[in-house]
C-alpha cells in the first residue's frame, strides 16, 4: 500500500460466529465481497469491533488468509494488532504478513496501561519488524492509553507510520497534528458519530462501524464530503446519527452485529464472554434500526 491508499472508506468488520460461537470462514469472505461491492476503498479484520479480544491468534490468520483471498488483490486487507505484549504483537505480525495482508492497525498494547515512552517504543518495535504500512490508532477513550499531538510529532521519523486513526474524541486534535506535521500522516477518524466534522477539518478517511450494516451510505457520506457537497453529505449524515450511535458504549459490537443482522440477515451470534442483547437494550437498539430503515434515504437522489 501507498500513503495514498489510506484514504477513503475503511469498515472494521465483525466476525460472524455460527451458532456454537466458532468463526464462520465464508461468512468471512462474504462480508468482505459485500463491502467491496458497495464501493470502500479496504476492509480491516479483527479489529475490537471484530472481537479481537475473544480470538486466538490461528483464528486472526485464518481471517485474514480468508480476507485476503476474497479480496484477490481488489482492495487491501488491513489487519488489526490488538495482543498484550510486543512478543506476541510481533509474532502475529510475522505470521498475517505471510497472510498477504497489506497494511497493518496497530493499538497500544492491551491490559497493560503503558505511558507515552513505552507505547511509542512498542509502535517502533512493530515497525522494526514489518515491512508494512501501519496505521497507529489512538482510542483513550475505550482503552486509556492516550498518544497526544506532540507525541505523533516525535513519531513522524519512521517512515512505516503512514496514517493515524484518531479517536480521541477531541476533534481539536485534527488541528493540532495537522500544525505540527502538516500532511506527514494520513488522518482518519474513528468515531462514527464525528466523522462529518473530522473530515471536513482535515481527515482523508473514515474507518466505521456501522459501515458493516450500512456500507453504500456511509461511502455516499463521504464521498459527498471530499467532494465539498457539504449540505447534501449531513441530510444523510444527519438520518444516519443514530445509528451511528450504536457504536458507542460496551456493548457497541452486540448492537452493531444486531443491525446487521436485521438489515442483511447476518449472524448476531457474539462470543462469550459478551451475551446478547436483552430486554430494554436489544428493544432499544432495534428501535433505532426500525426507525433508521423506514427513513432510509434515497441516495440516487445524490447520484450514488
Amino acid at each position: 500500500m501507498n500513503a495514498s491508499d489510506f484514504e477513503g472508506v475503511f469498515p472494521a468488520i465483525t466476525t460472524k460466529m455460527d451458532a456454537a460461537e466458532d468463526v464462520d470462514i465464508q461468512a468471512v469472505r462474504d462480508d468482505v465481497r459485500f463491502q467491496i461491492d458497495a464501493g470502500v476503498d479496504g476492509v480491516i479484520v479483527c479489529g475490537s469491533l471484530g472481537e479481537a479480544s475473544s480470538l486466538t491468534a490461528d483464528e486472526k490468520v485464518a481471517i485474514a488468509e480468508a480476507a485476503v483471498a476474497e479480496a484477490a488483490g481488489s482492495k487491501p486487507i488491513i489487519m488489526t494488532i490488538a495482543e498484550d505484549s510486543t512478543r506476541a504483537a510481533i509474532d502475529l505480525v510475522r505470521r498475517v504478513e505471510k497472510a498477504g495482508v497489506e497494511g497493518l492497525m496497530v493499538l497500544p498494547a492491551m491490559r497493560y496501561l503503558s505511558d507515552p515512552r513505552e507505547t511509542m517504543g512498542y509502535f517502533r518495535t512493530i515497525a522494526a519488524n514489518t515491512e508494512l504500512p501501519i496505521i497507529l490508532y489512538n482510542n483513550p477513550v475505550a482503552y486509556t492509553v492516550d498518544l497526544l499531538p506532540e507525541h505523533f510529532q516525535m513519531l513522524a521519523d519512521e517512515k512505516k507510520f503512514v496514517a493515524v486513526k484518531e479517536s480521541s474524541a477531541d476533534t481539536r486534535r485534527i488541528n493540532k497534528i495537522i500544525d505540527l506535521v502538516g500532511d506527514r500522516y494520513k488522518l482518519l477518524i474513528g468515531v462514527d458519530d464525528l466523522a462529518l466534522e473530522s473530515m471536513v477539518l482535515g481527515c482523508v478517511g473514515w474507518i466505521a462501524g456501522l459501515v458493516v450494516a450500512f456500507p453504500r451510505e456511509t461511502v455516499a457520506i463521504y464521498r459527498l464530503v471530499r467532494e465539498g457537497r457539504i449540505t447534501e453529505a449531513m441530510e444523510i449524515y444527519r438520518w444516519f446519527l443514530p445509528l451511528l450511535s450504536l457504536d458507542i458504549g460496551p456493548k457497541f459490537v452486540q448492537k452493531i452485529k444486531l443491525a446487521e443482522h436485521v438489515v442483511r440477515g447476518t449472524s448476531p451470534v457474539v462470543r462469550a464472554p459478551r451475551y446478547p442483547l436483552v430486554g430494554d437494550e436489544e428493544a432499544q437498539a432495534l428501535a433505532i434500526i426500525k426507525r433508521g430503515l423506514e427513513n432510509r434515504p434515497d441516495l440516487t437522489k445524490y447520484g450514488f
